[in-house]
């Protein structure tokens, strides 16, 4: 049988302690949502050369941003259970099928490839200037903007919902749309 000290005991819980903070520091404390905690993941990160999505993947990505439809507003929130901001709903929905997106609007704009109004398809990103001087909300458009809807975390007074870019308000403030993937 093997005698453990008391110091021996605290030695080994310190050991434990600090190689579980080096590894939440490892990944910068960023949430990545995942289907089963313990399967390996294969992250597709968003570049400047993007290819579009596939069309089975942009329908997966705009169901699964549709099921979070009511999910509260919380400013810096990534998570159904706290709440969303716009930035981080996008982060959060794209995570869920494995495609990492930065976490603001600002850093989100710069990623993939610019394109026209009248090309958006499904899960490319529409971008808004709320607060003046460039892109400060983002959303995911749900097809082409013919079918003129897109999905947002869209305020402190608000929930996760879908809105048409014709309404007055968001055509106003529209600055652009990206595909990320």
């Amino acid at each position: 049988m093997v005698a453990v000290t008391r110091r021996q005991c605290a030695q080994t819980s310190a050991l434990v302690a600090a190689l579980m903070s080096a590894a939440c520091a490892s990944t910068g404390g960023a949430f990545r949502p995942q289907p089963f905690p313990t399967a390996p993941v294969e992250w597709a990160v968003a570049s400047p050369t993007a290819s579009p999505l596939a069309a089975s993947d942009a329908a997966a990505v705009v169901e699964s941003a549709l099921d979070l439809r009511g999910a509260p507003y919380h400013g810096g929130g990534e998570d159904p259970a706290q709440g969303f901001d716009c930035s981080g709903f996008v982060r959060y929905v794209f995570g869920l099928h494995h495609l990492e997106v930065p976490r603001t609007v600002t850093e989100q704009y710069r990623l993939g490839r610019a394109v026209r109004a009248s090309d958006v398809q499904a899960g490319d990103l529409l971008f808004f200037s709320t607060g003046g001087g460039g892109a400060s909300h983002v959303g995911i458009a749900l097809g082409s903007l013919g079918a003129d809807e897109f999905v947002h975390a869209p305020s402190t007074r608000g929930v996760v919902r879908v809105e048409h870019l014709s309404a007055p308000y968001w055509r106003e403030r529209f600055v652009g749309a990206r595909r990320p993937f």
